[in-house]
């Protein structure tokens, strides 16, 4: 007989949500519960769908001549990123639903599926490219420039944006622990980028089994990190409200779609890149970098609202994530390395910035284990330097 539970959790310091005492509801209540049908209905499905088909369409209208193509593009791009990010989320719920079904603790859940899933749109961008990177060397430009580009914005403007919105008090070992490890990763995939011939498969093996170290440590001192979220925690209550068919459809439909919109970005984002004769490594920083860290603007403002210091849990676990696992993922897929083109900007523009970036937000979470509102303004100054710098470049003002 199929039951319902509802979890009182507490949102802690590593930005995710902690269970604390789940509950068995009465039969009644399993008449709550959605299935695939009401599924199919809902607003997000619809919108999902909606999206994909204005994809395809868009895509017929682009191998029409006499249409503007530049303008269909922009369009084109928009969707992409679009269904990008609500597919991303639809997956995110419907695998946390599923693991709440298997009974796995929330702070398993968080430190698993949570931050892969909210990085999902940088995994499947930068895979993606790798694949098409044998054929056209520059889409590799795309994908290493989204990861900087992802990790950078996130830091930063986002991060800043948070923090100008509300401040947050910092413990301690975010700084020892996820901080450092944060930026020790940017530093390692940098070295192996611009040590031999780029970044080669058994690099990508490196980077990606770190990464599952790093995982699996949290786990094995989970009961400690538990212990330190609900000394000050916030209960708040959740519900499993759908079939596990449901989930389980979520997952899977959420991935096709993703992994479709994926798809698209990359290649509609190659093609402006050369009709405007603008460097991928540009288009991957700004438009798929920021494009693909919505998920974590939309946790990390949620979190901002509920509870000191969840937010920079969220941002910092992705940007863990990036640099570990997506791109070393997408290098096992082909090995990637930086064109002639993009290189002078990526090497003495984007990556100096994210480690500008990235060095000033640690600093500043080191002073008084606390960010300050107008500390917040300060990195959403340092990215709009970046952009400037960007734009520099593009005029000929900056020369490389």
């Amino acid at each position: 007989m199929l039951c319902e539970f509802t979890s009182t959790v507490a949102f802690g310091g590593n930005g995710q949500e902690v269970e604390v005492a789940p509950r068995r509801m009465g039969d009644e209540a399993v008449a709550s519960q959605t299935g695939i049908p009401q599924l199919l209905m809902s607003n997000t499905l619809v919108l999902n769908g909606a999206l994909f088909l204005g994809i395809l369409a868009l895509h017929t209208m682009l191998e029409d001549s006499s249409i503007n193509n530049n303008y269909v593009s922009g369009i084109l791009l928009a969707m992409a990123l679009a269904l990008l990010i609500k597919s991303a989320d639809f997956f995110i719920e419907g695998a946390k639903g599923l693991a709440y079904r298997a009974g796995l603790p929330e702070v398993v859940i968080g430190l698993t599926i949570v931050s892969i899933g909210t990085s999902l749109p940088e995994i499947l961008v930068t895979s993606t490219a790798a694949a098409d990177v044998a054929t056209n060397p520059e889409i590799g430009d795309l994908a290493i420039g989204g990861i900087y580009g992802s990790i950078l914005v996130q830091i930063t403007l986002i991060l800043g944006l948070v923090v100008a919105f509300r401040g947050v008090k910092v413990r301690p070992s975010w700084l020892k622990r996820d901080g450092m490890i944060m930026f020790s990763s940017i530093g390692l995939l940098t070295v192996f980028l611009f040590t031999g011939e780029g970044l080669s498969r058994v690099e990508g093996v490196i980077l990606m089994s770190l990464y599952i170290a790093y995982i699996y440590w949290l786990l094995s001192h989970r009961d400690e990190i538990l212990e330190e979220e609900l000394g000050d925690g916030e209960q708040v209550e959740r519900k499993l409200d759908r079939t596990t068919a449901a989930y389980g459809f979520m997952v899977t439909s959420g991935l096709l779609l993703a992994l479709f919109a994926a798809h698209h970005l990359v290649n509609v984002a190659s093609d402006m890149a050369y009709a405007f004769n603008v460097p991928h490594a540009v288009i991957g920083t700004t438009v798929s970098g920021l494009g693909t860290s919505l998920p974590e603007l939309t946790i990390a403002f949620l979190a901002a609202k509920r509870s000191q210091g969840v937010a920079i849990g969220t941002l910092i676990g992705s940007n863990i994530t990036d640099p570990l696992l997506s791109i070393g993922f997408a290098s096992v897929v082909y090995p990637l390395a930086l064109t002639e083109a993009s290189f002078a900007l990526t090497a003495y523009v984007i990556i100096p910035a994210t480690f500008v970036g990235t060095g000033v937000a640690l600093l500043m979470m080191r002073s008084q284990y606390e960010f300050k509102q107008w500390e917040g303004v300060v990195l959403i100054f340092i990215y709009i330097l970046f952009l400037a710098a960007l734009a520099a470049e593009r005029v000929g003002f900056l020369v490389l």
